[in-house]
């Protein structure tokens, strides 16, 4: 029984992809550390939030994939590019799966009111962005941008877990994680646009047309980098900062290169490998520029 239970654990943490949680952490990691540069280095009981919020992340990743596999089953049975993933493919049995939602919805819970009373009280509106995502390709070509608000909650969420209250500027780091998600999904959906279309669901790319989605994916791209110019203006970064700013418009320029209207093979190197490293290079060209520039004025 016990070997089974691992089994199919295992298989959960594939369903849902356990490590892409990479994409979204390290921005949490940004705007934590951007918090505790407000606090000049000097917060209390660091490490323990520091491990909370990583609990929260990953539970509320993990719990909102497991919803989305969930509601997407009998969907992605009828499609070739997903209808071996592990539910349709009768790998796990959906009662593993809610079992598996449940206790990531716990861990959750358990991560926010370690966290702060604040983390606790916003906990269920979190969860409500994160699952209604699953819903909007049913009814709106905007889902890419509500992934992106899933994601984009995410540093102005480990903000508010170091100082206990929102700051307007840390909405710039959601707005541009929110950008960066939705130009990424939209381009991951051009793989779709025919089953799409078929299936009566929606997309920018079924609605637009491929060479239109992509077009609008770098248009959105272009506003993430503004976002995090203001964001490093408005906690006054150093030349370091900009650095990193500049790194990710060459690694998103790359992301662009690699796929084109007529040729959509390259996807999934656009998608899983250059969009995790963006995160991960972000956070360390500013982790260092912050430890530089101390705190701002």
């Amino acid at each position: 029984m016990g070997q089974a239970f691992l089994t199919r654990f295992r298989l959960t943490l594939e369903m849902i992809k356990f490590e892409h949680s990479i994409f979204a952490l390290p921005f949490a990691f940004t705007g934590a550390l951007l918090a505790i540069r407000e606090d000049e280095f000097s917060t209390p009981n660091l490490a323990a939030k520091l491990g909370w919020i990583v609990v929260a992340m990953v539970a509320a990743r993990s719990a909102a994939m497991t919803f989305n596999r969930i509601l997407d089953a009998e969907i992605d049975a009828r499609n070739p590019r997903t209808r071996l993933r592990h539910l349709p493919a009768g790998l796990l049995s959906r009662r593993f799966a809610w079992g598996f939602l449940a206790a990531s919805v716990a861990a959750f819970l358990v991560a926010a009111a370690a966290l702060n009373p604040l983390c606790l009280k916003l906990a269920p509106i979190a969860l409500a962005v994160l699952f209604a995502y699953s819903y909007t390709k049913r009814f709106t070509s905007l889902s890419h941008l509500v992934l992106g608000l899933a994601l984009g909650i995410a540093p102005a969420a480990a903000w508010i877990a170091i100082r206990g209250a929102l700051d307007a500027r840390i909405v710039l780091l959601t707005a541009a994680v929110t950008f960066w998600t939705a130009g990424f999904d939209i381009i991951y959906a051009c793989q779709d646009y025919d089953f799409d279309r078929r299936e009566g669901l929606h997309s920018i790319p079924r609605r637009l047309s491929i060479p239109a989605a992509l077009q609008i994916a770098r248009g959105l791209h272009l506003a993430m980098l503004a976002a995090l110019a203001a964001l490093a203006h408005a906690f006054q970064l150093g030349p370091v900062s900009l650095a990193g700013i500049g790194l990710v418009a060459a690694l998103l320029a790359y992301e662009h290169s690699l796929v084109k209207p007529a040729d959509l093979s390259r996807v999934n190197a656009a998608f899983f490998t250059v969009n995790g490293w963006i995160g991960v290079l972000l956070f360390c060209f500013w982790a260092a520029d912050m430890f530089l520039t101390g705190r701002g004025a």
